[in-house]
């Protein structure tokens, strides 16, 4: 199938230098297991217009600002943080949004500071780590940020952080703790009424949701055995989730996520620069071979387009303007990664 332009990209990262050096003075250079790769605005641009993205969603990964223990100082910084991404998106109106990094686990604080993102900055929704040092998303004591998200029909995007356990030698958690830790948050809001309280949040589950989509009904029977709801509505709590399909859109695990997920609800991500440059094309190249046209449109810009309607009508990739030296190359890195792709996946027999 052909290049797919105009992709809105609903899971990118952004690393401002000044939080670079912030982690590195708390002895921090990865995250997940990888080290913290560069980032700079043209390097974005150039990614997304190689893989066909017009917008791109900028959320700050795990740590976030966990790291610092002072909660005045994970507010403050978190507030810098919102400010440097809402002036990239001033910066490049169309090719950037924001969603906005909170000081979990503090509820009050992180319930003023998403009500200020949202209302003064113009944040197209906030990032909630799955956990914030042990305490996960849906546990007893976070109703303020709940309301504050519902009161506005706020955009939640899930990202997981590493495990509140130590690591196993030779896992890298974002392998496979990563999946698990949104997974866990995802039975936990939808376990204890999160999803059914405030209905006017909307959840966008990272990475297709780590195991959801594939353990759903498990999860369901073993929550309405727990509570005595039917497992229909659990299962429908579940399927109210947003999911993206960062390093997620392979033919081994995009059939399970478009079987469960509600229609609409599938969103195109990236996870750049986590995900380098060629495991970017490997899983767009995934979508692109994997659906049809009219699914792929609505993954690729529709969906999105509903969910964040100032993004509906969005700017194009900017690869036309590009020099001609550019556009080769670009060309030339869209054929190689298509057919790695097709010599990576395994045979029928």
């Amino acid at each position: 199938m052909a290049h797919s332009p105009h992709r809105i990209d609903v899971h990118q990262h952004v690393i401002p230098s000044f939080y670079r050096d912030a982690l590195a003075t708390s002895g921090i250079g990865e995250a997940g297991g990888r080290a913290l790769p560069d980032w700079s605005a043209e390097s974005a641009l150039e990614f997304m217009d190689l893989v066909g993205v017009g917008t791109a969603l900028l959320s700050v990964s795990t740590p976030g600002v966990g790291f610092l223990t002072d909660p005045g100082e994970a507010a403050g910084f978190a507030r810098r943080l919102n400010d440097h991404a809402a002036s990239l998106v001033s910066d490049r109106p169309g090719r950037f949004g924001q969603f906005a990094t909170l000081p979990l686990p503090d509820v009050e604080a992180s319930a003023a500071e998403a009500a200020r993102a949202l209302d003064e900055l113009g944040a197209d929704g906030v990032t909630l780590l799955a956990n914030n040092r042990g305490i996960y998303l849906g546990a007893e004591g976070q109703e303020p940020l709940w309301q504050v998200l519902n009161d506005r029909g706020a955009v939640a995007f899930v990202h997981p952080a590493e495990l509140p356990a130590p690591p196993v030698d030779g896992i890298p958690p974002f392998a496979a703790d990563f999946l698990l830790d949104t997974t866990r948050a995802a039975y936990l809001l939808v376990r204890n009424g999160v999803v059914r309280r405030y209905p006017d949040i909307r959840f966008i589950l990272g990475h297709a949701g780590g195991f959801v989509p594939y353990s759903s009904h498990r999860m369901a029977v073993t929550i309405a055995n727990d509570t005595g709801r039917s497992p229909l509505d659990v299962l429908d709590d579940f399927r109210s989730f947003y999911f993206d399909t960062a390093l997620s859109s392979s033919p081994a695990a995009l059939p399970t996520l478009l079987a469960f997920a509600r229609t609409g609800h599938v969103l195109f991500g990236s996870d750049w620069p986590f995900a380098p440059t060629p495991a970017g094309q490997y899983f767009a190249n995934g979508l692109d071979t994997g659906v049809d046209a009219t699914t792929l449109e609505a993954v690729n810009h529709l969906n999105a387009g509903l969910l964040f309607p100032r993004l509906a009508s969005g700017p194009r990739p900017s690869t036309r303007t590009a020099p001609a030296s550019t556009r080769l190359r670009q060309s030339a890195q869209r054929k190689a990664a298509r057919l790695a792709f097709k010599l990576v996946q395994p045979g029928t027999d």
